[in-house]
Formats: C-alpha cells, structure tokens, sequence
C-alpha cells in the first residue's frame, strides 16, 4: 500500500502554506493600499499648488500642462467649454465655484472673490457633494481636495479655471491625477489570493476529513452485504496504517471463525457415528418410556450441534447475495406454514392507487390500483433469509397463539414484521435471549437451544438492518429491518 504524509505533517504544511499565502496577501494588500494614498495625496498637493499658482503666488506645479484661454462669453461657460477642439464635445460637464475667505486687501482680489472651475470629462461626472467641508478650510484645501476626487477615478479630465474676472485657463493634470498615473490596485487580486489559500486549506481538510469518515462508514457496513475482506484507502498515512491494522485483524476474526466452524464441523461429523450407534442401542430397551427419553437426550444433542453449525454459517456469510423477491420469500414462507395448517397468516401491502384523469364521457374521475407493481426486490443471502424468518415465525408460534406476518418497504429499507397473539414476555425480556444459549423464564417447557434470535439479529446485522421489538395490538412484535441496496 503506498504510503503518504503522515496527518501531522501534512497539517503543519498546510498551515505553513496558508500562511505564506496570507502574508503574501496582506502584503500586496497594503502595498496597494500605500501606492494609491501616495497618488491620492500628489493630487491634493497638486491642487493646493495649483490654487496658488492660479492667484500668481508660485509657479504651476510639475506634470500640469496650463494653457490660457480667449475671453469668454460672460454666460453659457460651459456649452462653450464643450465646443473647444481639446474637450471634443464630451458630454460630461461637472461644475462648481470655491469660495476663499482669505482672499481680500493684499492679494490682488476683491474680498469673496471665487474660483469656477468647469470638469469636462468623456466617461463621468463626478459627484463633488460628496466633499467633505470642514469649517474655515481654504480655498486651496478645497481646491486640493477636488483634484483628490478626480485621482480617484480612472478619467482623462480636463479643468477649466477662471480665478475672479481673470480669464480662464485650461488644466491638464492627468499626468498627476488621471487614470494612466494612477498605481496599480491589487487589492481585488490579493483578496482573491487569501481566498484562494483558505479554500485550499479547507478543501484539504475536507478531503482529509473525508477520508476518515469514508472508511468508517465502510467499517460500520463490514457485515453487510457485499462488504470487502479488505480495505484500500488513500490519504496520510496514519490513516493507511489504521486501514492496515484493521484488515490484519478482520483477517485474524475470519480465520478465528473459519477454525471454530471446522472444529465444530468435525465434532458434528464424529458425534454422528456414535449418535446413530446410541440410537440404534436405544431401540434396543424394552421400556418405552425410557426409550424415549434417551431418543430425545439424543436428538436434542444433535439438534444443539446443528444450530451450533447453523450460527456459526451465518456469522462466516459463505452464500452470496443475489436480487430476490422478498415479498415472494415471504408469501412462499407463510404459505409453507399454512399447508402444515399452522395459524400464520401474511398482511399484504396494500396496492398503489393511481388517480386517473376525468374521461371526455364522463365527469367522474377514474382511479386504478397498481397490484404487482411493488414488488420488493432486494439484495440478499436467501437462505440465511429465510432462515431468519423461519426463527421469527417458530418464536412467535411457541410463545403465541398464532403469527402474523407484514410485509412494509421503502426506497432503501424493507421492514419485516411478525407479531404473536398472547405471548406473556415483555420488550426487555426477549431484547435479553438476543445473546447465544439465553432463553426466555417462560421456555422451560418448550424446545430449543437459545439460538434462534441470535441467529437472526446477525442475519439482520448482514443485511445492514437491524432487529427490534415492541409491544403489538395483541402480543409482541418483531421488526426485522433490512437495507435493500437496490
């Protein structure tokens, strides 16, 4: 068997890689987040600049191309914006006047003079109330922040200024704010790549989890029909050396059970011969009454071997399962009973009915039964089935009045039931007599060996279902469950 990482390895490279993967993350993350505050505030710096240099205080800034204007027309600024060869006619004009209470005696501008400034722009227009306006910023600040605004959107924006009665003046910043020099933002890539490290982490776990469960479920059904003699799995390899263990020591039970049922196999062969010898011996005896007996001490012991045998068979499931009927085994079963004239009797399920649609000659609408269309074919080991049920029947005969004997099935699950009439055990005294040679306080008089449920609670075990009892309408009922895997 190939062998993998062992679970605690593989767990620490997981983690490892995980966390490489975040911090690789994070950083690009905040190296993103770092380049596009560094451009956000060379384009507030930018616009402070640029208001001093548009009240003649300093020169323009580097990466601003401006260009003065002709007189304008003192109304329609914009429509006429919109017609210059360098606008091109674009379509969307954002428009917005600052106010600086600085500006007054000594800078060449009566008091409350404003800055206009008309955005023209092809692809947006940009939503200047969303500004924050602190008390007492100046112009420049505001100036400043407009310029953070439009660094904030992929845009090749134009600013058309007018300081006052100047005349206006064309701006291009967008060597500074437009989308060419905005930094690359590899923030949606390193969120992609965090998630993408957890999924593998939790896929992983998964997977490994997976695994787990898979080989317990596979564990719990190792009885059941068509279950392996042996396991194969993948995944670490703490989990291939349990499957190794666990297939050592299946392989140990089966070759425990293999010999029992041989040894008990040869006792039955050589108690044979001195059985048929004390039989014969016994035949010989004048009393009759003696006779008997010893023909019964006889018979009981070899009728405990075969049960023996019968338990034993079971538990090493040398017949194969095939796809049988189980409502004709039972049907079959009953009917066997019924010709020896004993009182069990079978309660068929009852038929599907189909509703109909209302016929074009009649206003009724018609309904139709489905009789044979259920039957219950399931997967099975028929004789040790019929076995089971024949110790269900026997029971309820021997410590009832009679049996009844139901038939109920689902997509997956088929129920068997078999209730008796007076029987005086309760649940807990008969779920007791499940173990081997345990009977019943009530069974002193009445032959068997204390095998019989037991044999049938592991037929049921190999059949993937279970065997429960309960009280009935009349007496106690046995549910024998089993998994059809159709």
């Amino acid at each position: 068997m190939r062998r993998g990482l062992a679970l605690k390895a593989l767990a620490r490279l997981w983690v490892l890689g995980a966390f490489a993967i975040g911090v690789l993350a994070t950083a690009l993350w905040f190296q993103s987040s770092l380049a596009w505050q560094g451009h956000l505030q060379r384009s507030q710096m930018a616009g402070v600049l640029l208001y001093q240099s548009l009240q003649g205080r300093s020169a323009a800034p580097a990466g601003l191309d401006v260009v003065a204007l002709p007189q304008m027309p003192a109304e329609g600024a914009a429509q006429w914006i919109r017609q210059l060869p360098a606008a091109g006619g674009a379509g969307f004009i954002t428009e917005l006047s600052i106010k600086d209470r600085a500006i007054g005696p000594g800078t060449g501008f009566a008091p409350g003079t404003a800055l206009r400034l008309v955005i023209v722009s092809d692809s947006l227009r940009y939503a200047v109330s969303d500004l924050e306006s602190a008390a007492g910023q100046s112009g420049a600040q505001k100036l400043g922040a407009v310029t953070r605004l439009l660094a904030r959107h992929c845009s090749t924006p134009l600013i058309y200024a007018r300081l006052g009665e100047q005349n206006w003046q064309r701006i291009d910043g967008n060597a500074l704010w437009g989308c060419t020099a905005a930094p690359r933002d590899l923030r949606l890539p390193a969120a992609l790549l965090a998630v993408l490290g957890l999924a593998i982490l939790l896929s992983q776990s998964a997977e490994t989890t997976a695994s787990f469960g898979a080989f317990a479920r596979l564990l719990r059904q190792r009885r059941t029909l068509g279950g392996p003699d042996s396991y194969r799995t993948g995944g670490p390899a703490d989990l291939q050396l349990i499957v190794a263990a666990v297939n050592d020591h299946l392989a140990a039970a089966r070759d425990q059970i293999a010999k029992r049922a041989t040894v008990l196999s040869g006792v039955s062969h050589d108690l044979g011969t001195p059985a048929t010898r004390l039989r014969l011996r016994a035949a010989l005896i004048k009393d009759g009454a003696l006779r008997q007996r010893l023909e019964a001490d006889i018979d009981g012991m070899t009728g405990m071997i075969e049960s023996v045998l019968t338990y034993t068979r079971s538990e090493l499931s040398l017949e194969e399962p095939r796809q049988i009927s189980l409502s004709a085994l039972v049907e079959a079963l009953v009917a066997d009973y019924q010709d020896l004239n004993k009182p069990v009797s079978y309660t068929a399920c009852a038929p599907d009915v189909a509703q109909g649609a209302q016929s074009l000659f009649s206003a009724r609408v018609g309904q139709g039964s489905v009789p044979d269309a259920r039957r219950v074919l399931v997967l099975a080991r028929p004789i040790l089935l019929q076995r089971a049920l024949t110790n269900l029947v026997d029971n309820a005969l021997k410590y009832g009045r009679r049996a009844e004997v139901s038939l109920q099935a689902t997509s997956d699950r088929a129920v068997i039931t078999v209730e008796d009439e007076g029987s005086q055990l309760t649940v807990e005294e008969i779920e007791a007599v499940l173990a081997p040679f345990q009977r019943g306080a009530n069974a002193r008089t009445i032959d068997g060996f204390g095998l019989g449920l037991t044999i049938v609670a592991t037929v049921a075990e190999q059949h993937g279902g279970t065997l429960r009892f309960e009280k009935g309408r009349r007496g106690l009922l046995a549910r024998l469950e089993i998994c059809r895997n159709e």
